[in-house]
């Protein structure tokens, strides 16, 4: 979603702003946006009434969206990503954490850009000097990637800085509030954000289920009460909620436990009689534990193979 054709533009050097929409809510997606232009344009940006979203009612971020979309001077792109995407990447068994998919969301915003043709990179210009027989590289102002940190800025900075060595990046709090080109991207990100939970489709059907969840946040009254009412017993939350939350976690007592036939030969395999996890290699993680490992899941109880063995399918409808 986005920006489609190239304008000539993009071939002289632009700047470009990234923030996010949506980090801190239980419900739905968390959204990335970045809004890009020429360097020249970057005057007349700053005249367009960008702010921080957080800062502006819905229908001012409606207006300046539709108005930067119209503006053949400006293009945008948006990452938006799925609330059983962030859980599943969350609770993995190799966990993703919330700083990390923030960081590959804006890192993928790059690549897209980049790879459309928008000149984001220095340029290298060749100096000669015919008088003194010298030629050389100089480096001329190209384009400069502006963001809204995640973490710790430098550490933010170097690690674009190390994937992107030709782009100059400007890492900062509060980036959405200081520079026009960030507050663009912000008002892409929340106002994408806001018609995805507005037209969000509930794939569950249970009688009950209605859409009054309020902002999302975690604190809100609203957003509680829909969750209460909205957990079930086996199957826990709706799509729409980011189960990894903590916010989910104290409904969880009154879910069922879950017992998995292959659990006690995971036990058997990689504890000790103390209790504690031990090092493959101190488990002999060999020809006997694998053989061991493989023929529980050859018979269908392993966690996966249990439901393929039984031809169990995930539903979306009850």
């Amino acid at each position: 979603m986005g920006s489609e054709t190239l304008p000539k533009w993009a071939s002289t050097p632009c700047i470009m702003g990234i923030d996010e929409a949506g980090r801190g809510p239980v419900l739905g997606p968390m959204v990335y946006g970045c809004l890009y232009c020429a360097r020249s344009y970057q005057k007349t940006l700053a005249t367009l009434n960008f702010a921080d979203s957080k800062t502006l009612k819905e229908e001012k971020r409606e207006e300046l969206f539709e108005n930067l979309k119209a503006d053949e001077s400006i293009g945008w792109s948006v990452d938006v990503i799925d609330p059983r995407e962030l859980s599943a990447k969350m609770l993995k068994k190799n966990k993703v954490n919330l700083n990390e998919i923030s960081h590959d969301s804006a890192i993928g915003l790059i690549n897209r850009v980049l790879n459309m043709g928008v000149l984001l990179t220095e340029i290298l210009l060749e100096y000669s000097d015919q008088s003194k027989g010298i030629t050389r590289l100089m480096k001329e102002n190209g384009g400069l990637v502006y963001l809204d940190t995640v973490g710790d800025a430098d550490k933010y900075r170097i690690k674009l800085s190390e994937r992107f060595p030709s782009i100059k990046f400007v890492v900062a709090k509060k980036a959405d509030s200081l520079y026009p080109v960030v507050s663009g991207a912000s008002i892409v990100a929340k106002v994408t954000r806001d018609r995805a939970l507005r037209e969000w489709v509930l794939e569950e059907t249970s009688e009950n289920m209605h859409r009054s969840f309020g902002s999302g946040y975690p604190g809100d009254p609203e957003t509680k009460a829909w969750l209460a009412h909205h957990k079930h017993s086996i199957f826990g939350f709706p799509t729409l909620v980011r189960f990894s939350w903590g916010t989910c976690t104290s409904y969880y007592k009154d879910m069922v436990e879950v017992l998995w036939e292959s659990d006690k030969v995971d036990e058997d395999v990689g504890y000790g009689s103390s209790g504690k996890q031990l090092k493959l290699s101190n488990v002999g993680f060999g020809k006997a534990a694998k053989r061991k490992i493989e023929e529980i899941e050859s018979s269908g109880k392993g966690r996966c193979k249990f439901f393929h063995s039984r031809k169990l399918e995930q539903l979306t409808h009850f």
